[in-house]
């Protein structure tokens, strides 16, 4: 895995870019997005963003767990160096909450849909070439799952898990929880794999595991991120910071192992929201709520130059 210095990039020069209001309708309702136009004549290829888990926004910002645009400087970004983008709401977060109100009835296979559903519509508009899907955290597993449907020419799993979810969470358990709660935990999450629901959940699980969470989690736990991220069979960069709290190095090398011929990036000092902290706890929760913290150096600009080398690529099949 190679390391990022920010200092040996050559940083874009600014283009003045076009900011658009976008709209998907599918079945259950409208989802909403912002699409980012570059200077310069079309086509352009463009950038499919994909959030993380929870309630997180279109750029990047989640009520639970801070408001730092990270999404939303990543497009700029590259909007800078002549690559479109669009970053959207997922169902039942923000604009787009109306689509699926309830959360009982979110799905993986849902969200999938739904970015193949956008990557469709990027690709019939003139304006665009080749379609790039971006997926930050959670969304690093959807782009991959999406990929091959939505026709991309290149994936790019930035701070995504390479292993199963219910193998995340009992780290996070392990390390958070006094032992009964972690007990209790554990039982949950065997029930979840087998496909069972849980109607008590102490208040301290609530969080996790609270009932109406738990059709999605059901749906999660079905899926392999590495195996997902190896069946690609175009181009894919992995971006993992080496402070990040919520995605280990480790799951880099899982993804790095499960498909050989991925780019692979570590970004010194970098955490989950893509800023460069200091490793201790005090640090990285000040940069999860602030968004004029600048993206990690060089960040935009090495995800920007993968996809202008593989722009050319042939869309998946």
């Amino acid at each position: 895995m190679s390391l990022l210095l920010g200092s040996a990039l050559a940083q874009a020069s600014p283009q003045t870019s076009t900011q658009l209001p976008m709209r998907l309708q599918t079945e259950q309702g409208t989802l909403f997005g912002t699409l980012l136009k570059p200077a310069g004549e079309p086509p352009h290829t463009v950038a499919l963003l994909i959030a993380g888990s929870g309630p997180t926004d279109r750029d990047g910002n989640n009520p639970e767990g801070g408001m730092n645009d990270s999404l939303k400087r990543l497009a700029q970004s590259l909007a800078k160096q002549g690559i479109a983008s669009l970053r959207y709401d997922k169902r039942g977060v923000a604009a787009s909450r109306a689509a699926t109100p309830n959360e009982q009835d979110l799905s993986v296979e849902a969200y999938v849909n739904d970015a193949i559903a956008w990557g469709h519509l990027l690709r019939q508009d003139p304006d665009f070439s080749n379609l790039v899907l971006i997926g930050h955290s959670e969304g690093a597993l959807i782009a991959s799952l999406a990929a091959p449907e939505a026709q991309a020419s290149a994936v790019v799993s930035l701070a995504g898990t390479g292993r199963p979810i219910d193998q995340v969470l009992r780290e996070q358990i392990a390390t958070r929880l006094p032992p009964a709660l972690r007990a209790q935990s554990n039982t949950i999450l065997d029930q979840l794999l087998a496909g069972q629901t849980t109607e008590q959940i102490p208040e301290q699980l609530q969080v996790l595991f609270r009932p109406s969470v738990q059709p999605y989690l059901i749906s999660l736990l079905r899926q392999n991120p590495a195996e997902a991220f190896a069946r690609l069979r175009i181009p894919a960069l992995i971006v993992q910071g080496s402070h990040d709290i919520q995605v280990s190095i480790e799951d880099a090398l899982a993804l790095s192992a499960a498909k050989p011929d991925a780019e692979q990036i570590l970004v010194s000092g970098m955490n989950h929201v893509l800023r460069i902290t200091k490793a201790d706890l005090q640090s990285q929760i000040a940069s999860y709520n602030n968004p004029k913290l600048p993206l990690a150096a060089g960040l935009g600009e090495t995800i920007g130059q993968f996809i202008k080398r593989n722009s050319n690529e042939p869309p998946s099949s």
